[in-house]
C-alpha cells in the first residue's frame, strides 16, 4: 500500500490520491449490477499507508501513547497516528487533556485540533499556560463577609450587604460569591428581556412506580445538590453594577405535590433562591404511577452537566456515592474565564473574522426571538450507512464529523438567506481549556460564538478543511462573550449578527444502559425532556457513536421537518462530492430534497405561467394607447391622463433622454413626488430602453445621496425644487415640471429591447446594513402584472389604488388594467 501510494503521488495531485487502500476479491454489486458503495468495507488501520506505524519516541510520546490506547481502545498507537482517525472527538479530547494533566502533562489543546498526531501533541507539552486559581477566603464559620474575602469579584460593602440580604440564613449560609460565566451572562440577559416567560427554564418528565421510588430519587438528588456547589447557587443583581452568583452552604430541593392537571404549567423558577431546581409530582391513578416534572435552569446546567448529574444520581441510588471523585468547584471555571486570555486577544481574533461583515445571516428573514412556546420541533435520524460514510470521509480528511456537519449547515443557511458568506452560532463545549477536573465539573461551560463560513469559490474539499480550521481557531476563545464577538462586526450596534444556531454534541445512544443502570433506575422512567431555544432556528446534531440524530427547533412559520431534511440532503450531496469529485464548487451542491424539488418544479407549475406576450411593459402600454387612446390610464386627484396623452408625453421625454445619451439597461434616477409627471417619467425611461431608480424625496439627504451615488445613474429626473437635493454626480439633471425639450409624438425606436432588459431598480430598506439595489426585468414585471390580473379578476375599467410613494409595480397594475 505504501508503494502504491508513493507511485500515485508521483503521477497525481495529492487530493486525488486515496487516503486508504482496501483489497477486495470482488466488487459488491447491487441488483442492477452497479457497485454497492454501502457494502464496501470501512478501511482499517492497515489500509492507511499514510500512517505507517512508527513507535513512539521518548518517555513523553510513550506515556501519551498509553493514554491514547486506553482512551480510544486502540491496541497500538504510533507517533504519527491521528487522534480523529482513531475515533477521537471533542468530548474525548476533554477526557484526554484531563488524563494528561493527571500525569503531569500540560499542553495547548489547540495543537490537538490543528495537528492531531501523537508526535505533534507531545512536542507541545509544556506550551500551555496555567491559570492560578485564587482560594476561596470565606471560611466555614464566617458570619461577616467583606470585600477582601472575594478575590473573583469586585463588590463594595453595600453591594455585599445586598447579596447577604438575598440569601436565606444570611452570611453564615454563603459559601462563595463570584461573577457569571460568559454563557450565563447571555442567558441572564435573555431572562430579563423575556418578561414573564423564561426561555431557559428546562424540564424533564419522569414516571415513578410508587412513592418509595419517588422518595429515593428525591433523596439522591438532594445528596447530589449537597455535593456540587453550582446546584446550590442563586443569582443576585438588584442594586449591583453587574449580577453575581451566590453559592449557598445549604439548599433544600423543593418537592411539591400538585393535581395531575397542574403539572402542565408549573410555576417559574425564582433565580433569587437556591437551588435552581424544583420537583413537582402528582398521582396518576389511571396508569397506577406517580408522574413528576423536574424543573431546572440552564444557568446551572448544560448537556454535559446533565450527563454528569445522571451519573452521580445513579451512584447514589446504588449506594456507591463513596466511590465518586471529590467534586470540583464551579468557581475554578469562573476563575479561568476571568484570568485566562484577555478581551484584547478575543477582540483581535473576532475583528479578523467578522470585521468586514455588514449584513447578518437571517434565514427566512427572521431576526426576532421565538415566542413563549417553540411551535416547531422535528427529529430525524441519519441511517447507519450514511453515518458511516460521514466517518469514513472525515477520517480521510483528518477532521472531525463536527466540521462536516457545520459546513452542511452553512450550505443550508446560505440557501435560506441568499448569502455566500454565512455566519451562525455554534455551541462550544467550553471544557477544553479549563482547569483540572473540568471534565467532571457540574455547571454551564458551553458557550455560543459566531462561526463564519465563506462558500463562494470554494471546492467541497477545501470548504471542509476551511470549516475545520475556523472551528479550531474558535477553541482558544471558547470563553469569550458573544456580545464582544458581535461588536467586532461592521453591523450597526444592536443589530443581530445571526439568527440560527448549530449545537453539535456527543450523546449516549438511547437504551445503551448497563446492568448497574438498570438496577439503579428500576421503577424510575424518563418520559420526556423538553428543549427550548432563544433563536428562531436551532439545529442540534447528536453524535451517538454509530449514527447521528438531528433535532430542529423553529419559530412560527418555519417547518422544522423541512429543516432536518435540508441538512440531511446537504450532507448527502457533500459526501457524494467528497467521494467522487472533491473539486466540485460547494455552491453547486444540492440542499433541496427530491420531494421538495419535484413539488417546486412540477407540483406548483401544473399550468403555464408565461405572460401573454414577450413584449416589454412600455410596449404593452403602447398597444393600449394605439387601440384605446381615450381610455383613462391614470388619475391623480382631479387630474386624468388617457392612454394616448400618457404615451405622447412619455414619447417626448424619452426622445430627450436618448438625446442625453441614455442607452439600454442604463439607470436613470427618479427623485420625485407622486404625480402625473412622475408616471410619465417612469414610462419615458422605459421607452428610452433604460431602467428607473425611484428615490423617495421624504428620505433624509444622506440616504438620497447614497441611493443616487450607489445606483450610478446616467441622468437624474426630479421636480425643480428637488434638484438642489441631488448630489453632484456629474450627470445631466432634468426638471420634470419645467419641460424644455422638443414635443415629439412619435414612439422612439430602441433596437434590441426584450423582456429581459431592466425595468427598474428598487432599493431595500437597509434595516440590516446599507440598502441594496434589486434589479427587476420587464419579464418579471410581466409575470407579476399578469398574476394580479388573474388572481384578482382585473379587467378593463378596473381601478387600482396606488398608495406607496414609490410603487412601480402597483403603477403598472393600473396602467395594465384600465
Amino acid at each position: 500500500a505504501a508503494q502504491l501510494r508513493s507511485d500515485m503521488l508521483a503521477r497525481l495531485p495529492g487530493y486525488m490520491v486515496p487516503s486508504a487502500f482496501v483489497r477486495l476479491d470482488a466488487w459488491p454489486l447491487t441488483a442492477n449490477g452497479k457497485v454497492d458503495r454501502r457494502a464496501l468495507p470501512a478501511p482499517d488501520r492497515e489500509a492507511l499507508p499514510g500512517r505507517d506505524y512508527e513507535p513512539p519516541q521518548g518517555e513523553l510520546e510513550t506515556a501519551l501513547a498509553e493514554i491514547w490506547s486506553d482512551l480510544l481502545q486502540v491496541g497500538q498507537v504510533g507517533r504519527h497516528d491521528h487522534f480523529f482517525e482513531l475515533g477521537g472527538h471533542s468530548l474525548l479530547a476533554v477526557t484526554l487533556i484531563a488524563r494528561m494533566r493527571r500525569r503531569g502533562m500540560d499542553a495547548d489543546v489547540r495543537v490537538l485540533f490543528a495537528q492531531p498526531t501523537l508526535a505533534a501533541l507531545a512536542s507541545a507539552i509544556g506550551s500551555g499556560s496555567q491559570v492560578k486559581i485564587p482560594a476561596n477566603l470565606i471560611g466555614a464559620d464566617c458570619t461577616s463577609i467583606t470585600p477582601d474575602l472575594l478575590p473573583l469579584v469586585k463588590l463594595d460593602q453595600a453591594g455585599i450587604d445586598r447579596v447577604v440580604a438575598s440569601v436565606t440564613g444570611g452570611a453564615a449560609n454563603i459559601q462563595d460569591i463570584y461573577p457569571l460565566g460568559p454563557l450565563q451572562a447571555g442567558i441572564f440577559y435573555h431572562y430579563l428581556s423575556a418578561g414573564d416567560d423564561d426561555p431557559y427554564r428546562l424540564q424533564a418528565r419522569f414516571a415513578f412506580a410508587d412513592r418509595s421510588r419517588l422518595d429515593a430519587f428525591c433523596q439522591a438528588l438532594q445528596q447530589v445538590i449537597a455535593r456540587n456547589d453550582v446546584l446550590r447557587t442563586s443569582l443576585c443583581w438588584e442594586g449591583l453594577e453587574t449580577p453575581v452568583q451566590v453559592v449557598w452552604r445549604h439548599a433544600l430541593l423543593p418537592v411539591i405535590e400538585l393535581p395531575l392537571a397542574a403539572l402542565h404549567d408549573p410555576e417559574p423558577l425564582n433565580l433569587l433562591d437556591a437551588p435552581l431546581l424544583r420537583l413537582v409530582h402528582a398521582e396518576d391513578p389511571d396508569n397506577q404511577r406517580i408522574v413528576a416534572v423536574l424543573l431546572f435552569h440552564h444557568l446551572i446546567m448544560d448537556h454535559v452537566a446533565l450527563d454528569l448529574l445522571s451519573h452521580e444520581l445513579q451512584a447514589v441510588l446504588l449506594d456507591q456515592q463513596a466511590q465518586l471523585p471529590a467534586p470540583v468547584p464551579y468557581r475554578n471555571y469562573i476563575a479561568h474565564t476571568l484570568l485566562g486570555p484577555g478581551n484584547d486577544a478575543h477582540e483581535t481574533f473576532f475583528r479578523e473574522q467578522l470585521g468586514d461583515l455588514e449584513e447578518p445571516t437571517l434565514p427566512y428573514a427572521q431576526a426576532t426571538l421565538p415566542g413563549p412556546e417553540v411551535p416547531g420541533e422535528a427529529r430525524l435520524r441519519l441511517d447507519a450507512a450514511l453515518s458511516q460514510r460521514i466517518r469514513n470521509q472525515v477520517r480521510q480528511l483528518g477532521v472531525s464529523p463536527a466540521s462536516l456537519m457545520h459546513l452542511a449547515w452553512a450550505q443550508v443557511l446560505g440557501r435560506l438567506s441568499g448569502r455566500d458568506t454565512v455566519v451562525f452560532g455554534t455551541v462550544l463545549i467550553g471544557r477544553l481549556g479549563g482547569a483540572e477536573g473540568a471534565e467532571r465539573t457540574l455547571g454551564v461551560f458551553i458557550n455560543t460564538l459566531p462561526l463564519r463560513i465563506d462558500l463562494a469559490e470554494q471546492t467541497a474539499r477545501d470548504a471542509v478543511l476551511q470549516t475545520h480550521r475556523r472551528l479550531t481557531g474558535l477553541l482558544a476563545h471558547e470563553h469569550a462573550s458573544l456580545a464582544l464577538a458581535q461588536r467586532c462586526s461592521a453591523l450597526p450596534a444592536g443589530a443581530p449578527l445571526f439568527s440560527a444556531l448549530l449545537n453539535y454534541r456527543h450523546s449516549a445512544a438511547p437504551g445503551s444502559h448497563d446492568e448497574a443502570a438498570s438496577t439503579a433506575w428500576q421503577g424510575i422512567e424518563l418520559l420526556q425532556t423538553a428543549e427550548r431555544s432563544s433563536y428562531p432556528l436551532t439545529l442540534s446534531v447528536d453524535d451517538l457513536g454509530e449514527v447521528f440524530d438531528l433535532t430542529a427547533l423553529t419559530s412560527a412559520g418555519i417547518d422544522a421537518r423541512r429543516v432536518c431534511a435540508y441538512l440531511a440532503c446537504a450532507v448527502e450531496s457533500l459526501l457524494v462530492a467528497l467521494e467522487h469529485a472533491p473539486l466540485t464548487p460547494i455552491q453547486a451542491l444540492n440542499t433541496l430534497p427530491v420531494t421538495e424539488r419535484s413539488e417546486l418544479l412540477h407540483g406548483f407549475n401544473t399550468e403555464s405561467n408565461r405572460p401573454e406576450s414577450a413584449l416589454t411593459i412600455h410596449q404593452r402600454i403602447e398597444q393600449h394607447a394605439l387601440h384605446q387612446p381615450d381610455t383613462v390610464a391614470v388619475q391623480v386627484g382631479d387630474q386624468r391622463l388617457a392612454y394616448g396623452e400618457l404615451n405622447h408625453r412619455a414619447n417626448a421625454l424619452a426622445h430627450h433622454l436618448i438625446g442625453l445619451g441614455v442607452r439600454p439597461d442604463d439607470r436613470v434616477g427618479l427623485l420625485a413626488r407622486r404625480g402625473l409627471e412622475t408616471l410619465c417619467a417612469m414610462l419615458a425611461v422605459l421607452k428610452a430602453g433604460a431602467s428607473y431608480v425611484p428615490v423617495d424625496p421624504a428620505h433624509p439627504d444622506e440616504r438620497i445621496g447614497y441611493l443616487l451615488e450607489d445606483s450610478a445613474p446616467v441622468v437624474v429626473l426630479a421636480q425643480f425644487d428637488l434638484l438642489a437635493r441631488v448630489p453632484d454626480l456629474h450627470v445631466p439633471r432634468v426638471a420634470l415640471d419645467r419641460p424644455d425639450w422638443l414635443q415629439r409624438d412619435d414612439t422612439p425606436h430602441v433596437p434590441g429591447l426584450t423582456a429581459e432588459n431592466l425595468a427598474y431598480v428598487i432599493y431595500t430598506s437597509g434595516s440590516t446594513g446599507q440598502p441594496k439595489g434589486v434589479m427587476v426585468e420587464h419579464r418579471t414585471l410581466n409575470n407579476l402584472v399578469d398574476w394580479h390580473c388573474q388572481a384578482f379578476d382585473l379587467r378593463a375599467g378596473t381601478c387600482i389604488v396606488c398608495r406607496r410613494r414609490a410603487a412601480p409595480a402597483a403603477c403598472r397594475y393600473r396602467q395594465r388594467t384600465a
